[in-house]
């Protein structure tokens, strides 16, 4: 009950521009990595292991108070649900970089791409833009709509709250620079693994949910896949690619002048405008289809324990 009432939370109370429970960790990160960067992985190690520390505590005393009050667990858990899931502000940053390609605003587009993306946008055009932001869309459904209801269904509100703290210090720390090469490390490889399974359910959900596009989708997905620097984005993006009959991949330019090479995903023309709203709605779609999946193996794991336990007492 509680993620589903946390995902329809989502659904209607827009994020707050300030004081958002995610900012308030990123505070808590940033500032002790002022006090323990070293550019080594052990200092990776201990800075992970601090800045996730209070979500754990905070996590463990959600459920100890959730155990002995039903009512209460159902209301932490959709809280933190929506406190750590990012859905329909995802879809609609997608529609509204749609919008502003449908309209020949190409500088408004380039400026609005920080919010998905890091890539340097300066001279990027309406397919490369709109690629660039549908890759985000499908990569961040995973990340941060059923990555979060998987470890909630998973362990609770522990799993809600440390799943997000762990990619929000790979948005911060897990760079492949100078700086973060060696620091950052640690983080991406946990963000890596814990949205490794998220990430391929993601794509299955996406291929399902593609309607008559449904076993291309399946096709372009096995096929494509592993045409990707990530381990888990090729799942999501090569998936929305066989979805919405576009082709996604190609070379990507970030700011300081590295450049990525990607392989190409799916078969079609490069995406536009239209493409990225029936991104946004596919992303909806999935996010719908986890939160009914991840109530579903909560309650299935909340009955067997039951069981268990009736058994133990027959016993």
């Amino acid at each position: 009950m509680g993620l589903l009432l946390g995902t329809v939370a989502d659904r209607v109370i827009p994020d707050p521009q300030r004081h958002h429970p995610v900012a308030w960790f990123g505070t808590w990160a940033a500032a002790l990595e002022a006090h323990d960067y070293r550019d080594s992985r052990a200092a990776g190690v201990g800075h992970v292991t601090l800045s996730l520390a209070p979500l754990v505590a905070l996590g463990v005393a959600a459920e100890a108070v959730g155990r002995r009050h039903p009512a209460a667990q159902v209301a932490l858990t959709a809280l933190a649900t929506w406190a750590v899931t990012g859905g329909s502000s995802l879809a609609r940053e997608g529609e509204t970089m749609a919008t502003f390609l449908a309209d020949g605003d190409l500088a408004a587009a380039r400026n609005r791409l920080s919010w998905l993306c890091g890539r340097q946008a300066d001279e990027l055009d309406e397919p490369e833009l709109a690629r660039a932001a549908l890759e985000s869309v499908a990569e961040n459904t995973a990340d941060a709509v059923v990555a979060p209801l998987f470890w909630g269904a998973v362990s609770g509100v522990p799993g809600l709250l440390v799943h997000r703290g762990i990619n929000t210090l790979d948005a911060m720390v897990g760079h492949h620079n100078e700086r973060y090469e060696n620091f950052g490390m640690v983080a991406a490889r946990l963000d890596d693994a814990a949205c490794w399974l998220p990430a391929r359910i993601t794509g299955a959900l996406a291929c399902g949910l593609a309607g008559t596009r449904r076993s291309v989708a399946w096709q372009t997905m096995r096929r494509d896949a592993h045409d990707h620097p990530s381990p888990n984005g090729g799942w999501c993006e090569s998936a929305f690619a066989g979805a919405l009959g576009v082709q996604l991949g190609g070379r990507n330019v970030y700011p300081g002048g590295r450049v990525e090479h990607r392989g190409l995903l799916g078969d079609g023309p490069r995406p536009v405008a239209a493409d990225l709203r029936r991104a946004s709605a596919l992303a909806r779609r999935v996010q719908e289809a986890a939160a009914l999946a991840a109530s579903a193996l909560a309650l299935a794991a909340v009955m067997r324990t039951d069981h268990e336990s009736d058994e133990r007492n027959a016993r």
